[in-house]
């Protein structure tokens, strides 16, 4: 634990850091503290021997480290602060009994983006918590077909597939039969992952090179079914943030929202609470500049969906997190009614 001053001087700096992604001097500070301008670079240096504060090349300022900014919300910021007329304006859109279930979700995620500036997602539980229970291929006439991807929450997706005459059906359903070697119980977030490893890394990679249409097209039977448990706005909100000028960082962070892999962001939370994984806690390379914070909210006694929200770590965590937990309750109450 801090010291009550010390307490002080990282949360000014928290919140200084936050308006104006500036690192922050002992000058700045000292318009805001009673002591003197000596005590609080003591201070500073102190906090940086702990790990809490950054001193960055450019300047004599310093900056919060992932541990100062969790100190900051684990241990300074208060439940009751930042309660604002935002609040209002969620009570407003769950307040219309006309607006369906899916369609206030959505605009819910939008309002929660543009009253943040970062990106959201929400996230039902059929992206997450289903796995793939069976995959079936269903001739009709000619060269149609139906392909079929059953999860073990009995949601199925179907794909309809006009085949190259070249491709024979009965090579179609051994390729099938792998797929359901290789994909029981695999969890939807991860199929396309775990597809390609197994095509590089087992001894099918020679009969499923010929094969890429069926590939392809289950491929495609699962993306569809994912985004439609998947809702995402704002992403180019990020963008805008001063930290991501890199052109660099902004060609990874948009490879990562078009390649769909914002399941990776939201792994293992569903049953966790709030969580709030700050730079280099994120395994996504592309987030390791960024704050992922994440809220489950209910859709049953069994079953629960998330919401996420997506911003630098320089993120105004006093303004988001109220916000955030705020929207999930409103949501968990609609799933309910």
């Amino acid at each position: 634990m801090l010291t009550s001053r010390q307490e002080q001087v990282l949360k000014l700096i928290v919140e200084e850091y936050i308006k104006s992604a500036e690192p922050v001097g002992s000058r700045t500070l000292s318009k805001m503290l009673e002591f003197s301008p000596a005590t609080i670079r003591n201070e500073m240096a102190d906090l940086e021997d702990l790990g809490f504060l950054e001193k960055t090349h450019t300047s004599s300022g310093r900056i919060p480290s992932d541990s100062g900014y969790h100190y900051y919300i684990e241990q300074i910021l208060s439940d009751n602060e930042n309660f604002n007329a935002s609040y209002n304006v969620i009570d407003e859109l769950f307040s219309n009994q006309d607006i369906k279930r899916d369609d206030a979700i959505k605009q819910a995620m939008n309002l929660l983006s543009q009253l943040t500036n970062y990106t959201t997602i929400a996230l039902g539980s059929g992206a997450y918590g289903s796995r793939v229970k069976k995959i079936e291929l269903i001739p009709l006439h000619q060269n149609q077909v139906v392909l079929l991807v059953i999860t073990n929450q009995g949601h199925v997706e179907s794909k309809n597939l006009a085949l190259p005459e070249t491709i024979d059906i009965e090579e179609m359903k051994r390729v099938i039969e792998i797929f359901n070697d290789i994909l029981y119980d695999c969890p939807i977030a991860k199929v396309s992952e775990k597809l390609h490893y197994e095509i590089n890394h087992r001894q099918i990679k020679e009969l499923l090179i010929y094969n890429k249409t069926i590939i392809e097209a289950f491929l495609d039977a699962f993306t569809k079914f994912t985004k439609s448990e998947l809702y995402v706005t704002g992403q180019s909100n990020i963008l805008n943030q001063p930290e991501f000028n890199d052109i660099n960082r902004v060609r990874e962070l948009l490879t990562f929202f078009e390649k769909n892999d914002i399941f990776k962001l939201v792994e293992n939370t569903e049953r966790q609470g709030l969580t709030v994984r700050i730079g280099k806690e994120n395994t996504v390379k592309a987030m390791q500049d960024c704050t992922v914070i994440t809220v489950p909210y209910e859709l049953s006694d069994e079953s629960s969906g998330t919401i996420a929200i997506v911003g630098p770590t320089r993120m105004e965590y006093q303004k988001v997190i109220p916000l955030i937990k705020y929207l999930a309750a409103h949501m968990s109450k609609l799933y309910k009614e």
